[in-house]
């Protein structure tokens, strides 16, 4: 029986591994281990995993094994990894320690990099490129809200281990009831997403504003369509396939969204919250550029003055 273990209980984690141990509960084709810390711990271990959402409203799951660390972690098949952005390499570092050779890892993260971080501390295990769009946060310790529609998980095959079995996860989310598009190459997906979170993510962070706000100021949109610029060079350079009218295509999706929604990076630069997401965008992007001899002064000059405030608070 494979073994299935879910890193991070948090908005994205705790939303796609309940919809994967609620088909198990059922079918009992695998073995579940979620991972969670302190108290959340403790509501899971007595209460089980609580999922609000108009999918399954007022649901409960238990896990086969509820851990504490990643050191508890027995022969995993597959490792969903669902963790923020500033907690990846030191989670990483410790998976290397407890997975076999034919572990496979599925990031559940957003940002362009996440493939080549987790290759570099875990060179020769297969990685499947991922992205995710799902609504949901903790309301509570133990408790996963999801709004909208249903959460979405695109993933493709490992550009340097491409003769992997995963027909078994692929089997796993749609026995799971999730939506996903598998693809061969997934990279063009993960890199779109990453042009509209970078961009309105950055510059919602600096205005304190909302991705209305950006598509309507002047000097705000102008700022997100120089960033836009600079993710494009470094995609195009690294052989990502992305449209010429990106940008364009970035905007027409955000004038999707309610005026007033803000971005996560400036909810967390605002609130001063100890860690953000700033590394996962502009420390991306500048990393790219230094590495591909692309410059980029305004990513660069919008993540000095969002550093600024981030050591002042």
């Amino acid at each position: 029986m494979k073994h299935i273990v879910v890193v991070g209980l948090g908005g994205v984690g705790g939303y796609f591994g309940f919809k994967i141990n609620q088909f198990n509960e059922t079918a009992n084709q695998f073995t579940i281990s979620f991972i969670a810390r302190d108290q959340t711990y403790n509501i899971v271990k007595s209460n089980g995993l609580t999922l609000l959402s108009p999918e399954h409203p007022n649901s409960i799951t238990k896990p086969n094994h509820l851990l504490q660390s990643v050191s508890e972690i027995n022969d995993p098949d597959l490792v969903l990894i669902c963790v923020k952005e500033y907690d990846l390499e030191n989670v990483c570092k410790q998976l290397k320690q407890v997975i076999t050779d034919k572990t496979i890892l599925l990031p559940m993260m957003n940002g362009a990099d996440i493939y080549d971080r987790i290759r570099k501390i875990i060179p020769d295990n297969t990685i499947l490129p991922a992205c995710v769009y799902v609504a949901s946060h903790i309301r509570e310790k133990g408790i996963v809200e999801h709004k909208g529609k249903a959460g979405k998980l695109i993933f493709g095959k490992d550009p340097a281990n491409l003769f992997t079995d995963i027909d078994w996860i692929i089997g796993l989310m749609k026995n799971s009831q999730i939506d996903f598009d598998f693809k061969e190459n997934s990279f063009a997906d993960i890199w779109t997403k990453f042009f509209f979170v970078s961009s309105f993510g950055l510059v919602t962070a600096k205005y304190n504003s909302s991705i209305g706000t950006v598509c309507a100021d002047e000097i705000q949109k102008l700022e997100a369509t120089e960033i836009m610029k600079e993710v494009k060079l470094i995609a195009d350079k690294k052989g990502i396939n992305l449209p010429d009218d990106i940008i364009e295509k970035t905007f027409e999706k955000a004038m999707t969204f309610p005026p007033a929604t803000p971005t996560s990076l400036q909810l967390d630069i605002n609130v001063k919250k100890e860690n953000s997401e700033l590394e996962l965008f502009a420390g991306a992007i500048i990393n790219y550029g230094k590495d591909l001899n692309i410059k980029t002064p305004f990513t660069e000059k919008i993540y000095s003055e969002l550093m600024e405030i981030v050591e002042n608070y």
